[in-house]
């Protein structure tokens, strides 16, 4: 506490001729590192980076700053997005899903499905010369179908090593042998890797092997199935939902703890699987108000997936709850046993619109039995620490990549959604501005 209070009322000595600055004023801090909430202040940001934290009537504001109207609204750092699909450049679709991630307060964005074009667009975010949030890319993945045995598993690792990607993407199909030269070749490099467990491999293996992510909770199901089952898993249909009544409950904490012992993080974007298999109607999914900045032709799409779930052989409502009742109590444990958890929605995916699924999401992990300060890490402090990026917390020397809400997160959860402005690497966007950058995205097709 004594290092926060420091934190807090540290001041950067702030020349009052300093050009492009910001001055939140009046705020009330959400740090981030412990749940407080400190009343009264003014931050002051510099060239990208937060200089100044102190009481409002004691800290001057540089005389050329552009003034933030504070009182009665809430800072805290920006959201992180760790299981995001990012469409190539050159086209609408990329600047749609980049500003509705930042008009939502999502100011990270993990892209777990790269492409040679996001190398370039990495920097041109990081510089300010592209519109949208700080990009963290995978490679092309690493699949059944990509990789024709372990040799090229290892070559290709090498390959994405070379060309600059930030991990390695990990998607179904891989043999134990080629997932086992990829995790080795990956480990010696030092480059993370991480996504999907495949089928071949299991939890226990991925964890031996030093997964970063397991994103999904892919793969927990059915290690959590009987001894003398299939741990193939058998049809299991979408993340192994069908199997959910052959879970047994009893050795959940241990796979957690296990998970925890391993140093590896779990992305478990409920909000995918929730919105699927969940029992909120086709309806009112299609119907949500941020269904409008996606093309019809998309929500289509969506709504046809959600309809085939429901028809699908061996699935009925039951089942459903009874995977979202498994799932949650995955993600608890997870949490209580010290395993890192990640906020991640996997959009624009079924019915997970960029940056509004996110706050569906941080709902989903609060229902799993986490308090909003401790959902709220999963997407700020936490995933700046799994990335080492120099954000998640607001507090000076941090880089500013910030939100101000309208009311208190921490006491309600649903106030994440209430975004005033948000500031990414220094630039200040109000929620007017946002808003009009969006309209262009509105109710059209691709």
């Amino acid at each position: 506490m004594k290092r926060l209070l420091l934190l807090l009322v540290s001041v950067i000595a702030v020349d009052e001729a300093l050009a492009s600055s910001t001055a939140f004023v009046n705020v009330n801090v959400i740090p981030m590192t412990t749940e407080v909430v400190v009343s009264g202040q003014t931050v002051i940001v510099a060239d990208g980076v937060i200089v100044a934290i102190g009481d409002v009537d004691s800290l001057p504001v540089p005389k050329d700053a552009l003034v933030v109207d504070g009182t009665d609204r809430f800072l805290m750092p920006g959201l992180a997005e760790m299981h995001a699909h990012v469409p190539d450049t050159g086209t609408e679709s990329l600047d749609r899903v980049l500003s509705l991630f930042v008009a939502n307060g999502v100011t990270t964005i993990r892209g777990m499905l790269g492409r040679p074009s996001h190398l370039d667009l990495r920097q041109q975010l990081f510089d300010g010369k592209q519109f949208g949030p700080r990009l963290i890319t995978s490679g092309p993945s690493m699949n059944g179908r990509s990789v024709s045995g372990p040799a090229d598993g290892a070559r290709k690792v090498r390959a994405q090593h070379a060309a600059g990607y930030d991990f390695i993407k990990i998607h179904p199909g891989l043999s134990a042998d080629e997932y086992a030269a990829i995790a080795l070749t990956a480990n010696e490099l030092g480059m993370p890797f991480a996504g999907h467990v495949p089928v071949a491999v299991g939890v226990g293996n991925a964890l031996e092997a030093g997964m970063a992510t397991i994103d999904h909770l892919d793969g927990y199901v059915v290690a959590l199935m009987p001894a003398n089952a299939d741990q193939s898993g058998g049809y299991g249909g979408f993340f192994d939902v069908l199997l959910a009544n052959q879970v047994i409950d009893a050795q959940i904490a241990e796979i957690a703890e296990q998970t925890a012992a391993a140093g590896t993080w779990n992305v478990p974007t409920e909000s995918l699987i929730e919105h699927l298999v969940g029992g909120v109607s086709v309806a009112e999914l299609r119907n949500r108000p941020e269904m409008r900045y996606m093309p019809r032709s998309t929500v289509q799409q969506w709504v046809r997936a959600k309809e085939n779930q429901l028809n699908e052989r061996g699935f009925d409502a039951e089942i459903g709850a009874r995977a979202i009742e498994i799932r949650r109590r995955i993600i608890l444990a997870l949490h209580q046993s010290g395993a890192g958890l990640l906020l991640g929605s996997d959009a624009p995916q079924v019915f997970n619109v960029p940056g509004f699924s996110l706050h569906h999401e941080l709902k989903f992990v609060v229902a799993a039995g986490l308090t909003p300060f401790e959902a709220l890490q999963t997407g700020t402090i936490n995933a700046a620490e799994f990335l080492g990026t120099n954000t998640g917390t607001v507090a000076v020397g941090r880089e500013a990549d910030l939100v101000l809400l309208d009311a208190n997160p921490l006491a309600d959860i649903a106030n994440s959604r209430r975004v005033h402005g948000v500031m990414v690497r220094g630039a200040w966007y109000s929620s007017v501005e946002l808003g009009q950058r969006l309209q262009a995205f509105q109710s059209q097709d691709d």
